[in-house]
């Protein structure tokens, strides 16, 4: 039985049975939508002053009539059936402008969003008294194509009985393409991770190329457990205010997702609250911002208890300003007369549970800090020469730990494989005998929760009497990682701390390229991997203690 829905508050009797004799009717599978049941759906809207449209499926039974205001339909996302990949849906829908105007923005989400086969305006006008018998048809269908344009197309407006197309060739050549380009473009796999699109935005005032971006981006992600489907970059004057990218940009994302078979969207950017929900309510996808997908590798990596409760404070401060968003329904009823039901005293529960916990973690967080400053000033006593590791993530610290120390700590060529500190005896040339200290990687645009709750660990190399700053010499971006160990030492007040660069991965960087970085930076070269240069080093470092 077809289902009436939508806005239905004030119809009379007769109009909703109207609407239900409507709803029995079937459209013709030779045309969009034949003259006479056009007119109809012209007349009734017209009369009850609300747009209406039927929803059908390919053999042309009406499943759905929606009923909306004067300017707008809205529908809900009906999912009888889980979507195939490379098929639309199968579904149409045709509804009626009342006041003349085109098929805009919304039209084509709704389009994209429910991957629907095509949606059809009939174009009429506010003068109910006007015939229509010679209705004005506009459709637009999405376009799968990889190439650049827009990923739909329009046709018309025209009048209806001028209105030739060949629907179904066209459905069937549309899935066709789309099968095509999902065949191009996703790599035949056994196991079926979470494919992700990448959006980047550059904004005039960025410094950091969008590729480059884009490339650190992809490898938090790999970092993460996800599979990059395919990046998208736009360029604004501006950040849109609630979808961040704008409507347009969002039709060519939920396109692009059905091409690339993706289910996720990663930004390169830190979304608001309303960003990431409205966002999500207009995809259908799971929309995660650069401060949850580091804040979601930092928590596979932690494995000590201290490790797992800084990472937990840092996430629930990142969840606190959205439960509201969560639970938005249930935030309407706070506040005035019949405002403090059931609803209210759930979210007030969540987020009074969240604040005691991030307050009991951060009680402990600061016991973890007053024990290390123990273990330092017993370490102090002891007369020993404290040397700190700094530098970008997977740029080789554990490993340089391990070849200088004789250990055998984890060092995997992931991000943020170190979480925790890592102190271990060193022996010098000239026997004597120095501390070497381990630190969590550093990366651009570290969230601030997270250095906040991990400024136990950056205190580790407080009162360093050297600093080793790690450096990836095979890597294009150096002169941004060096930028971010800068402004992380000078924030630590340790920018006045002796420091040695040591340029690691030599034995995969250009000899000549090599050559310009050790006069640049004054650094020492090595390649910890195969343990060369590391004589060099141990003199260097030797020599700067004897000099401080």
């Amino acid at each position: 039985m077809t289902q009436i829905v939508g806005n239905l508050d004030g119809l009379k009797p007769n109009q909703k049975k109207s609407l239900e004799k409507l709803g029995r009717k079937s459209v013709s599978g030779e045309t969009i939508i034949q003259q006479s049941l056009a007119i109809e759906l012209i007349s009734l809207s017209h009369e009850i002053s609300r747009q209406i449209g039927i929803i059908y499926d390919r053999a042309g039974k009406i499943e759905k009539v929606v009923v909306g205001d004067n300017f707008e339909i809205k529908i809900p996302e009906f999912r009888d059936a889980p979507l195939l990949p490379a098929k639309l849906s199968g579904k149409r829908f045709i509804h009626v402008h009342l006041k003349g105007e085109l098929i805009d923005t919304s039209d084509i989400l709704l389009l994209t969003r429910l991957r629907y086969d095509f949606i059809a305006a009939l174009i009429s006008d506010s003068n109910r008294d006007r015939p229509q018998s010679q209705p004005m048809i506009q459709v637009v269908y999405p376009v799968f194509s990889l190439s650049k344009g827009e990923p739909y197309e329009k046709i018309g407006p025209r009048a209806l009985n001028d209105f030739h197309i060949d629907i179904e060739g066209l459905v069937a050549a549309l899935e066709e393409e789309l099968k095509h380009n999902r065949q191009t473009s996703i790599p035949i796999q056994t196991v079926r991770k979470q494919r992700a699109i990448l959006v980047h935005v550059s904004m005039p005032e960025d410094l950091l190329d969008a590729q480059q971006s884009l490339e650190e981006l992809e490898k938090l992600s790999i970092s993460a457990g996800v599979e990059v489907a395919g990046k998208i970059v736009q360029r604004r004057k501006e950040i849109d205010p609630f979808t961040f990218v704008g409507k347009g940009k969002i039709i060519e994302i939920i396109v692009r997702s059905m091409i690339d078979d993706a289910d996720m969207l990663i930004f390169d950017h830190d979304l608001s609250p309303r960003q990431a929900r409205t966002i999500t309510d207009m995809t259908g996808m799971k929309v995660i911002d650069r401060t949850q997908l580091i804040l979601d590798i930092f928590a596979q990596r932690a494995k000590t208890k201290d490790g797992k409760i800084q990472v937990e404070q840092a996430q629930l401060k990142y969840l606190m300003p959205r439960l509201a968003e969560k639970d938005d329904a249930l935030s309407r009823l706070r506040g005035g007369i019949g405002g403090r039901g059931p609803g209210e005293t759930k979210l007030e529960i969540g987020r009074r549970r969240v604040r005691d916990r991030i307050v009991r973690l951060g009680r402990q967080i600061e016991e973890i800090a007053r024990h290390r400053r123990v273990m330092r000033k017993w370490r102090e006593k002891s007369g020993a020469k404290l040397i700190a590791i700094v530098g970008y993530t997977n740029a080789g610290k554990s490993t340089i730990l391990n070849v200088l120390t004789n250990s055998n700590e984890p060092a995997e060529n992931r991000l943020f494989s170190t979480l925790d500190p890592r102190s271990r005896q060193l022996v010098l040339p000239s026997k004597r005998k120095a501390i070497l200290t381990d630190t969590v990687g550093l990366i651009r645009k570290l969230p601030p929760d997270l250095r906040t709750a991990f400024k136990p660990t950056f205190e580790e190399i407080e009162g360093a009497n050297l600093v080793l700053a790690i450096l990836d010499a095979s890597d294009p971006q150096l002169p941004l990682h060096i930028k971010v160990i800068d402004e992380v030492l000078s924030s630590l007040h340790l920018d006045t701390v002796p420091r040695l660069n040591v340029l690691n991965k030599i034995d995969i960087t250009e000899p000549e390229k090599l050559q310009r970085l050790i006069s640049e930076y004054d650094a020492v070269a090595i390649s910890a991997l195969h343990k060369i240069g590391l004589d060099n080093l141990l003199t260097r470092i030797d020599n700067l203690l004897n000099e401080n």
